[in-house]
């Protein structure tokens, strides 16, 4: 039996190196934030992203020369930039994104890491994985003539991802014309899109001073970074505003909740180096350091942090709103799930059976009535359920009550609903099993659910109370 580590800090002297390192990250140059990039599937999202790696200089001739020729082999030459990004097999012969790829860069003032969602409609649910990790959202469009429309229309995924990703608390987004160069820079077409997505975004919760639009062309590589080349002439004809880069430097770390209780939902599970068990996931609130122990909720296991492992470096400690990956020991792994939630022993996380929630209804062809059953999404665990009451609808400027025990939700309305877990097991004793929630006024982060039913979001809400 090895011996566990032991503590570098007294939890108070914790909480205060993490909040000099706070302040001295808002005074230095480089600030901390993670992007997830969005958009309809082929709208070029991890094209821009290979190539915007490749000139920042993150991914470097060698491996370009290499991906080139090993997409060019599986005759899919126009994906060589993305191959950065799309790492598995599978992710490569059929050409699109299925997990989330997370990469980073540097731009002059942000260190920004890249979770990089698929936009195939099969693969939502690790697209909703990968938003609820990020603090701003990049949208890329695809301008050629019908795309824009084909993903814009229903059943397209850039309307369904817009408001997923509002409805995760992402509050900024740059939205990434992209494929100009096949309309042949039309600044009637940019246009456009500009003007149908403006009101769209502002109805969807994005406020217009944090959202930017910016005309590019991944596979030319024109306006990514400020520098020029032959073919960005045609662009730069009328636009002469910031490139892809300049926006990005300038995107807003949200505040980070240090002294909040310890909250880390597993995102990942995976064998760690040497013995013991890696887990990844994002910080929701609170600080952790090597040597602590952990409860592992749902459940009764604990573990020991053994190395926390933060931009492929190891750390002593790490605060809210860090992407990490923390080896842990004295734990089996088959206790360790994806959406399983880490806390301190003397602050567990509320577990939930019944629940009470303030939900938004999106788009929807069939009203929900009391006893809809649905998959509810919150972190990276997806959980049977029914929403068992209507409980009223509210207005959705001021949320006052507009009427109280309605017998249908419509699209487009605010509602306060009861959500009861269903079980889930075919087989054998049949158990509901918690969810671990808080109220969104306790916590954000974790208070923040999404609604499915037979693969469509039917809505997105906060949670207000918890029944046992």
């Amino acid at each position: 039996m090895e011996e566990p580590p032991k503590l570098s800090f007294a939890r108070e002297k914790l909480l205060e190196e993490a909040k000099k390192a706070l302040d001295a990250e808002g005074t230095s140059n480089k600030k901390n934030v993670s992007l997830v990039v969005i958009g309809h599937v082929d709208a070029g999202k991890s094209t821009l992203m290979g190539r915007l790696l490749y000139e920042l200089g993150r991914l470097d001739e060698k491996t370009r020369i290499a991906n080139e020729r090993g997409s060019n082999k599986v005759g899919k030459s126009s994906f060589s930039w993305a191959w950065s990004l799309d790492g598995t097999t599978e992710e490569r012969e059929r050409g699109i994104t299925m997990d989330i790829a997370l990469q980073s860069m540097e731009t002059p003032h942000r260190h920004i890491t890249i979770l990089d969602a698929p936009g195939h409609k099969d693969f939502i649910p690790n697209m909703i994985s990968g938003a609820s990790q990020a603090d701003c959202a990049l949208l890329v469009v695809d301008a050629a003539t019908g795309e824009f429309e084909a993903g814009f229309n229903r059943g397209g995924q850039t309307r369904e991802h817009v408001v997923l990703v509002r409805s995760l608390g992402v509050s900024q987004v740059i939205v990434a014309v992209n494929k100009l160069d096949q309309v042949n820079w039309d600044k009637g077409r940019y246009d456009e899109i500009v003007d149908f997505l403006r009101p769209f975004l502002m109805q969807s919760g994005f406020q217009s001073a944090k959202t930017k639009f910016v005309p590019v062309s991944a596979m030319q590589g024109v306006n990514l970074t400020a520098g020029e080349n032959e073919t960005s002439k045609d662009l730069r004809s009328w636009y002469d505003g910031p490139s892809l880069v300049n926006c990005l430097d300038q995107l807003e770390p949200p505040t980070r909740d240090i002294y909040a209780p310890l909250r880390i939902p597993i995102s990942n599970v995976f064998r760690g180096q040497g013995s013991g068990t890696a887990v990844s996931g994002r910080l929701c609130s609170g600080v952790v350091q090597v040597g602590d122990r952990l409860n592992v909720l749902p459940g009764d296991e604990s573990a020991v942090v053994k190395t926390i492992e933060l931009e492929e470096e190891n750390v002593p400690w790490v605060a809210a709103g860090s992407n990490v990956t923390i080896n842990l020991t004295s734990i089996d792994p088959v206790h360790l799930n994806i959406g399983s939630v880490l806390c301190y022993p003397s602050e567990p996380v509320p577990l939930a059976t019944i629940f009470t929630a303030r939900i938004i209804v999106f788009d929807i062809q069939v009203p929900i009535t009391s006893g809809t059953p649905i998959e509810l999404f919150h972190h990276s665990r997806d959980i049977p359920a029914t929403i068992a009451n209507l409980i009223a609808t509210l207005d959705r400027a001021t949320g006052e009550i507009v009427k109280k025990k309605p017998r249908v939700l419509t699209k487009g309305s605010s509602a306060e609903v009861q959500i009861i877990l269903r079980t889930t097991s075919l087989s054998g004793p049949s158990v509901v099993r918690p969810v671990p929630l808080e109220p969104f006024t306790a916590n954000k982060d974790m208070g923040r659910i999404l609604l499915r039913r037979g693969g469509e979001t039917i809505g997105a809400g906060v949670v207000l109370e918890i029944f046992g």
